[in-house]
């Protein structure tokens, strides 16, 4: 745990990475809570210093945005894949596991 990296650092280093990714495609998986997760396929619309914006299709041609917290990517509530070749974007979640 001496080595252990602050959150803030992580939050940061997430956003960074996101902030990169703009415009491309990615597989959202939320946890919604009461056992209900959420996956969805969208276009990474933009990275707010709090937030990112992932615009999906809906039914009948409709899009629609949805917003998601860093903490949430940080603490494994949201996790967000590679649409091509399915591999997770960040595993922090994996790294506190080993770790303990």
């Amino acid at each position: 745990m001496e080595n252990e990296i602050p959150s803030v650092n992580r939050v940061d280093q997430i956003h960074k990475s996101l902030a990169h990714l703009t415009g491309s495609r990615i597989k959202v998986r939320a946890n919604m809570g009461r056992s209900r997760i959420v996956e969805r396929t969208g276009t990474l619309v933009s990275a707010h210093p709090s937030l990112f914006m992932v615009e999906v299709e809906e039914r009948r041609g409709r899009k629609a945005r949805q917003s998601y917290q860093y903490v949430d990517v940080l603490t494994g509530t949201v996790e967000l894949f590679d649409t091509e070749s399915g591999d997770p974007l960040f595993d922090f979640v994996g790294e506190q596991q080993a770790q303990e």
